[in-house]
């Protein structure tokens, strides 16, 4: 990777250990699980019915979804929580006005190699650093790979896949939730893998996915592990934002938005409404990304 590729990515690693200092991990944790296996359930059936919280797949290769209840949320973070950066605000209410389906997991090396083998995304082979395939989230796309992947899901299913919007993503990250994390106000020890989080892969690698415990939405790894890419276009704070959901894009889409922070990122980083950039078209070893759906007919 060179020049702006570089750039991006040296950036937002270099920032976000400047930024955020390191805090203590206290006793406020979930404990760390045994990593989720991959679905065996049917891929589903023409006609099924689904409702909030059910998990489903619609092919053999395709990933697990879970169908996120509609529902209101007040968007980025209060000027008193820990951590905050400017660009986390103004806070507003943003309404989901119809449930959509996330991925339980970030999408897998098996499941980009099942891409690959099926015609799509890119023809690209992403490494994996020697730390493995398998289980673990998928590294080393750019934007626009991760968006073949989703063009891909949706030509063999016949459904509209696509990235999630930086609204749904906060909004199924936090689960109901207004803390900071989605399981406290404290990075605890145990619930992710960041440098500070308290589990075997912190500032090493990442960590297989679903190998912490899930939130209340049953969605895993929504904090750390690995950066995940977004539709949304980066804006520098949220007057305009859209309020209802919708991806905020704009005439320049040269930075998208990521979330959730990373194995290397400092635990501050990972809170539910924090928020960073990156340069599209970079990749990286510590991007990844989970897909969105959108439910027609509304379950």
């Amino acid at each position: 990777m060179s020049g702006p590729a570089c750039l991006g990515l040296l950036i937002f690693t270099t920032i976000a250990a400047a930024l955020y200092p390191q805090t203590e991990s206290v006793a406020q944790s979930l404990p760390t699980t045994t990593p989720a296996a991959p679905s065996s359930i049917a891929p589903l059936t023409t006609g099924a019915t689904l409702k909030a919280k059910d998990i489903f797949k619609e092919c053999a290769e395709c990933p697990d979804m879970v169908v996120v209840p509609a529902g209101r949320f007040t968007m980025g973070s209060p000027q008193s929580e820990r951590g905050r950066d400017i660009d986390e605000g103004p806070q507003h209410d943003v309404t989901i006005a119809q449930p959509f389906a996330a991925g339980r997991f970030a999408v897998t090396f098996d499941e980009w190699d099942a891409c690959l083998a099926g015609g799509g995304c890119n023809d690209h082979r992403p490494g994996d650093q020697g730390w493995g395939r398998g289980r673990r989230p998928v590294l080393n796309l750019s934007w626009d790979d991760a968006a073949a992947y989703a063009d891909w899901l949706t030509q063999k299913t016949g459904k509209r896949y696509r990235l999630l919007t930086e609204a749904e993503y906060e909004y199924a990250a936090r689960a109901g939730s207004t803390a900071a994390y989605y399981w406290g106000d404290a990075i605890g020890k145990g619930n992710a893998n960041c440098d500070g989080c308290g589990s075997q892969w912190d500032n090493i690698q990442t960590a297989p996915v679903g190998s912490f415990a899930a939130n209340p939405f049953g969605l895993y790894d929504m904090a750390g592990n690995a950066w995940q890419w977004l539709q949304d276009c980066y804006h520098e704070n949220y007057n305009g934002a859209p309020a209802d959901g919708a991806a905020w894009t704009g005439d320049d889409c040269g930075r998208r938005v990521i979330r959730g922070g990373s194995w290397i990122s400092v635990p501050p980083v990972l809170r539910s409404a924090g928020r960073f950039w990156n340069i599209a078209n970079s990749r990286g070893n510590l991007l990844g990304f989970r897909v969105g759906r959108t439910l027609t007919p509304t379950p």
